[in-house]
């Protein structure tokens, strides 16, 4: 009798054993709490001012402009900590956690430090240098990028991908965008070059640009020659008198800051009230285009191409 009990508690046993095993086939093969390590990888890359800078897969990221954010994004990545134009920008969906860090030109470090902050994309435009320092020293690396033209967008696309690991989305919202750009221009370069005025109009007054900036540069790439690069006096002193010498074959025009009408006030009281300004080939041939700001001084990031376009079009409308 005592051998059948020692016996039925071994077998009972045994099936508790077999029972505690296939309940256990049901938990995953992999502890989640080890997949994020396996999936880290150091990268070193150098940012657009020469500096080195070594990340172990970062995971709370810091853009001090809402382009910059848009451009992590678009690697694929999530951003944490961003400056308040970014949520006031339809192009940007930021996550419910994002911290709004303040002004492009005066960011909060104590949010950066206490939220943990392992990766912040700088602008040198908006300055910083000061906070740069700060945040280094801290152990926070800050990366410093200025995206003036699409090499420019690209070389940072490419880095955000590296990071991200996200190479799909490097050839989606860059290489494929390099590709219907360069065809853009070279079918332009193929057309007759265009000689052009390109202004920025403020609520405050009105300045030319020349091939430097973000638009003057995408103009000259579509074969366009700015005459404030052949007369740079231009860049100092709207001369009307100069202007009207030179009569380009258009004039185009970007509004800056958020007050568009005062903006287009200047414009026609600064040139437009002289009546010398109507005898231009440009006015004349309905060819003074005030470009769209999404394109021509927002950062079109992932639609550069658009935007190439979009020149193209208004170029080649005689």
């Amino acid at each position: 009798m005592k051998i059948k009990n020692i016996f039925a508690a071994i077998l009972f046993a045994f099936l508790l054993a077999g029972c505690q095993d296939r309940e256990n086939s049901k938990s995953p093969l992999v502890d989640p709490s080890n997949i994020s390590s396996q999936e880290e990888h150091e990268i070193t890359f150098t940012d657009q001012f020469g500096k080195n800078i070594t990340l172990s897969s970062p995971k709370k990221i810091a853009a001090f402009s809402a382009s910059l954010a848009e451009v992590w994004q678009l690697a694929g990545g999530e951003i944490s900590f961003v400056t308040s134009d970014a949520f006031d920008d339809e192009k940007i969906s930021l996550p419910n956690g994002a911290v709004n860090i303040g002004d492009m030109n005066s960011p909060s470090a104590e949010l950066l430090i206490d939220g943990g902050a392992d990766l912040v994309l700088l602008s040198s435009a908006h300055g910083g240098q000061k906070l740069e320092e700060m945040l280094d020293q801290v152990g926070i690396p800050c990366a410093k990028f200025d995206i003036e033209n699409f090499s420019d967008y690209l070389d940072l696309l490419k880095i955000c991908t590296d990071i991200t690991g996200r190479t799909d989305l490097y050839e989606k919202n860059g290489l494929s965008l390099e590709r219907n750009i360069n065809s853009i221009i070279e079918k332009r370069r193929s057309e007759e070059r265009k000689t052009v005025l390109y202004l920025r109009a403020f609520s405050s007054g009105i300045k030319a640009k020349n091939s430097d900036s973000m638009t003057g540069k995408m103009l000259a790439d579509m074969n366009c020659e700015n005459i404030a690069d052949i007369t740079p006096s231009l860049l100092e002193d709207l001369s009307t008198e100069k202007i009207i010498e030179l009569d380009p074959d258009f004039i185009f025009i970007t509004i800056m800051g958020s007050d568009e009408e005062k903006a287009r006030e200047s414009y026609q009281k600064t040139l437009m009230s002289n009546p010398a300004w109507n005898g231009l080939t440009a006015v004349k041939n309905d060819r003074c285009v005030f470009l769209p700001t999404k394109y021509f001084h927002n950062k079109p990031n992932a639609e550069w191409d658009k935007a190439y376009e979009m020149l193209a079009e208004i170029l080649n409308d005689e």
